[in-house]
């Protein structure tokens, strides 16, 4: 009778387990603009089609671009008070320096897009979908971002002045090194929210909508007034 070989132990060390992050991060986009073109002669139209179209210090004030389709586009110091924008759709582009209040981008649709040092105020983004989409720098204001959707977005080194994510969906999003300011975060559906590093954070209203995301332990402390009012909690000193 034939004996079986004795199997060696295996002298590799086992492969350690990857270790799956408490909060998944955003993926950025990876954007590189081709060479790009002057504008058209005839300028922002609805439902227009540009492709690797350069604006730069151009005057898009109270414009009407509704529909239309930018794809590897840059903005650049350009002004966009009341521009409407509505169900516009911005594919592999950057809008840098922007500037104005009022601009209606309602419904439109925000792909692998850079928002760099921006400068607007009233903004109308309810409704609209952004995926891989940064802001970086700047300061916008009264953000309207009710029944979004927003997924891989970052939010950087900038500054949000009373925005609304009300009834929206967030989904692996990070404010890193911003400052949140009155946020409303009522009817919100948070997956893979990552709030711990921004440098300041203010919750208005909506306390309640942030569960699920993860926050600093001073950031809990912070909150805790507007926690404990959310809950109907009385905090009273001994003897009150």
């Amino acid at each position: 009778m034939t004996s079986r070989p004795t199997r060696r132990p295996s002298s590799a060390a086992p492969r350690p387990a990857r270790r799956t992050p408490a909060v998944r991060p955003p993926r950025r986009p990876d954007l590189r603009l081709p060479a790009l073109v002057e504008p058209p002669g005839w300028g922002l139209v609805p439902d227009g089609d540009y492709d690797g179209v350069e604006w730069n210090g151009d005057v898009l004030d109270e414009g009407d671009g509704g529909g239309a389709s930018f794809l590897d586009c840059l903005l650049r110091d350009c002004g966009l008070g009341g521009t409407r924008l509505t169900r516009a759709r911005f594919v592999d582009s950057r809008l840098e320096a922007v500037r104005g209040v009022g601009t209606q981008l309602a419904e439109a649709t925000l792909r692998d897009v850079e928002v760099i040092d921006a400068r607007l105020g009233g903004t109308q983004a309810h409704g609209a979908v952004l995926e891989r989409v940064v802001v970086r720098g700047g300061k916008l204001d009264y953000l309207n971002l009710r029944g979004a959707k927003l997924k891989d977005v970052v939010f950087e080194a900038c500054v949000l002045v009373e925005p609304d994510f009300g009834g929206a969906s967030l989904e692996r999003v990070a404010f890193v090194d911003c400052v949140v300011k009155g946020a409303d975060f009522n009817k919100v559906t948070l997956k893979d929210v990552d709030l711990r590093r921004a440098a300041e954070l203010g919750v208005a209203s909506g306390i309640g909508g942030l569960r699920g995301a993860a926050i600093s332990p001073d950031q809990l402390i912070d909150l805790a007034p507007a926690l404990a009012a959310e809950l109907g909690m009385r905090v009273l000193d001994l003897g009150e």
